[in-house]
């Protein structure tokens, strides 16, 4: 109960101090910033429960944040439906996929899942820049995914025919608010009898399940939680940005989240948010150095992986002592 009550209280300071943000820094920079943070930390915290707690060695979130930025947008695009309706909708389909990805991945283990994963995101990707047919004809050539241009004019969620100039501070405590919901459920799950069982089916299967443990309930159960989110976010990645396309998929930003849970600590409840922290800072911090951008996020990913290998969430619970060597 202890863990518990530290969490709830780091969640209510640290959402204490994001409501108050857009108040002291009111610029549209930081703000806008701000709410991609907490988009990516949606799905960084939610990869964690499959690859930390889980012990799934998935690379398949990436493909589940596009299924459910596609999902929305083509449900706004054909359909017509409302993105209020969408998102929530998209969520739910990215749950089948993620089901079905997590039965394929039942008889795997360790870089076989990474690779079986890698390739079903890299299949999506191919499909969909390689969709040329025209599927519609309004407005144009239309297919049936978007083809490389993508889908854009699929509405959202009406926030900014509220709020005309400030939508976008709108947009930032939608994002909070979904980044809290998926925080609070990491904390059910990590600190909760699911997360012993978890634990126990990563690192000794074998004797888990001579328990009574079913690896295949409990796989797929993780993986319909992480897909449920992630598709969420990718629901309202869509909205925010009113355009999805092929970019989604991109390799540099699966590669940019899993180095967020990597230095913020694999398997730890806060570590994918500082992870995602720190290097949202440091990303911008070298834009200009655009040259060295990728280098320098690179050999930061190096000095965590060598010297603090538990990452930042491990570095803070290191006595003072130790923390100094």
């Amino acid at each position: 109960m202890t863990s518990i009550r530290r969490d709830i209280l780091i969640g209510l300071v640290c959402l204490a101090l994001a409501i108050a943000l857009p108040i002291a820094v009111p610029g549209r920079y930081v703000v806008t910033q701000s709410t991609l943070f907490f988009i990516w930390a949606i799905v960084v915290v939610q990869w964690n429960l499959v690859l930390g707690i889980g012990g799934i060695f998935s690379l398949a979130q990436m493909a589940l944040f596009a299924t459910g930025a596609y999902a929305a947008a083509m449900l706004g695009f054909y359909w017509k439906v409302p993105m209020l309706a969408a998102i929530p909708m998209a969520g739910v389909i990215t749950v089948a996929v993620g089901i079905l990805i997590g039965l394929a991945c039942l008889r795997l283990r360790g870089p076989y899942v990474a690779l079986l994963t890698l390739a079903i995101a890299q299949v999506m990707y191919v499909l969909i820049v390689n969709d040329t047919d025209c599927f519609t004809t309004a407005g144009g050539c239309m297919p049936l995914f978007g083809g490389v241009r993508g889908i854009g004019q699929f509405g959202d969620i009406g926030l900014r025919a509220l709020f005309p100039s400030k939508w976008y501070i709108a947009h930032y405590y939608v994002g909070l608010a979904l980044l809290a919901v998926a925080v609070t459920i990491s904390i059910v799950v990590i600190r909760g009898p699911l997360g012993l069982a978890f634990r126990a089916l990563r690192d000794n299967p074998g004797y888990a399940m001579s328990r009574g443990i079913s690896r295949f309930k409990y796989q797929l159960w993780i993986f319909a939680v992480s897909a449920f989110f992630t598709g969420i976010a990718g629901g309202f990645y869509a909205v925010h940005f009113r355009v999805v396309g092929p970019t989604v998929f991109s390799f540099s930003t699966l590669l940019f989240l899993i180095a967020m849970i990597v230095i913020g600590g694999l398997g730890s409840i806060w570590g994918p948010v500082l992870g995602a922290a720190l290097l949202m800072l440091a990303d911008e911090g070298m834009r200009e150095l655009s040259d060295y951008r990728n280098i320098g996020l690179g050999l930061l990913l190096a000095l965590f992986v060598i010297a603090w290998p538990n990452g930042l969430n491990g570095w803070l619970h290191r006595s003072p002592a130790s923390r100094d060597r």
